[in-house]
């Protein structure tokens, strides 16, 4: 049998203590109240990832303000103390089951499908993100045009993390993750066709990175050390699947080098193959990168279904964390399946149809 021993070690994220480095990946779901609360059913989705033995889980993108933040109708918010209160059972079961939670919070910018908030949007610059919004998260056609965030709007959209991350504390999370990565606000300012800023935002990949550098600072400042923070970096993006920074691995120094500095605890990247060559030019996985850059923990998504590939990343150095999204959502017990040897059962494509919310169905699979 092939030796997977290094995915079962256990390891620290700053405060958070895992037992094994298998992770759930962020997935938008689209499951909450109108309003982003957390509801029953996404108890059970949650908890049956905890029972299947996944040592971390990662949670979908949660809005963290009453203003430009939320990317999809039905999506969860941690925007209130109420939509927090909500989350508490998540986290509880999660706790029960063993395991450990992260709140991942993200800001959609320009790439919103639906706010119940504001009828607009908001970007680094006034510029569309590319293709069309996902119909399986209730889209249609092109992005509009956003509006040029202002010095006050920035103001708000730190404020509005820093409150999210207290109230995530509040709940009872281990741990947040900042999302500044597939296209969404931050990763918005880090593209250079996306942000034609002339201010310090904008130009430099150092003044690209400096907002999400600011907000992790902030949440890292706010929330104590007692508390995992960290975030997730990318280059392509839900409307954009094919982008690679134009300064290539010299970029990815500065910005890696950038984050690591601001006294956060991890790294999360995810890619295509989250093993592959992050760059044409080069050899090194974009989460290879981040290790050398930042010096700080590591968490690598993309592409990981097969053990032996997930277990090559943790043996080479490259993460300390692997994270399962697809592979995770065919199989809630793929660390269990690991374990015993057992085979994986394929993705069921009816959990995208008509859009990607948590079915009654898919609870009711054997965990």
């Amino acid at each position: 049998m092939p030796d997977f021993a290094p995915l079962w070690s256990p390891v620290q994220i700053g405060p958070t203590g895992l037992s094994n480095r298998v992770a759930l990946a962020p997935m938008t779901r689209i499951s909450a109240t109108e309003d982003g609360h957390a509801t029953q059913k996404m108890v059970a989705y949650y908890e049956a990832y905890a029972r299947g033995g996944f040592g971390l889980l990662i949670t979908e993108g949660i809005y963290p303000d009453t203003a430009y933040s939320q990317g999809y109708l039905f999506q969860p918010g941690i925007a209130t103390k109420e939509q927090a209160h909500s989350w508490i059972k998540v986290v509880e079961a999660v706790h029960s089951a063993g395991a450990r939670i992260f709140a991942q919070l993200m800001h959609a910018g320009a790439q919103t499908q639906g706010n119940r908030f504001v009828d607009s949007t908001i970007g680094p610059s006034s510029i569309a993100p590319k293709g069309e919004q996902l119909a399986f998260y209730r889209g249609e056609g092109p992005y509009p045009v956003p509006g040029q965030i202002t010095a006050a709007q920035m103001d708000e959209v730190r404020d509005g993390f820093v409150t999210a991350a207290l109230h995530a504390k509040a709940a009872g999370f281990d741990g947040v993750e900042i999302h500044g990565a597939n296209g969404y606000l931050l990763d918005q300012f880090l593209t250079d066709y996306l942000n034609t800023r002339t201010d310090n935002y904008g130009g430099s990949p150092e003044n690209r990175v400096r907002f999400a550098a600011e907000i992790c600072r902030a949440v890292r400042e706010a929330v104590g050390p007692d508390m995992s923070v960290g975030i997730r970096i990318s280059q392509a993006k839900v409307s954009d699947n094919d982008h690679r920074w134009s300064g290539g691995a010299e970029e990815a120094r500065i910005i890696f080098e950038t984050l690591g500095a601001t006294g956060i605890d991890f790294i999360h990247t995810t890619e295509y193959r989250a093993a592959a060559p992050a760059f044409e030019n080069g050899t090194e996985s974009l989460a290879a990168l981040a290790k050398k850059y930042s010096g700080i923990t590591i968490i690598a998504n993309g592409n990981l279904d097969d053990p032996e590939t997930a277990v090559s990343l943790l043996r080479d150095g490259d993460a300390d964390v692997v994270a399962l999204g697809k592979a995770a959502l065919a199989n809630r017990n793929w660390p269990h399946r690991v374990r015993n040897n057992l085979a994986f059962d394929e993705l069921d494509t009816r959990l995208f149809a008509p859009v990607a919310d948590v079915k009654d169905w898919e609870l009711e699979l054997p965990a």
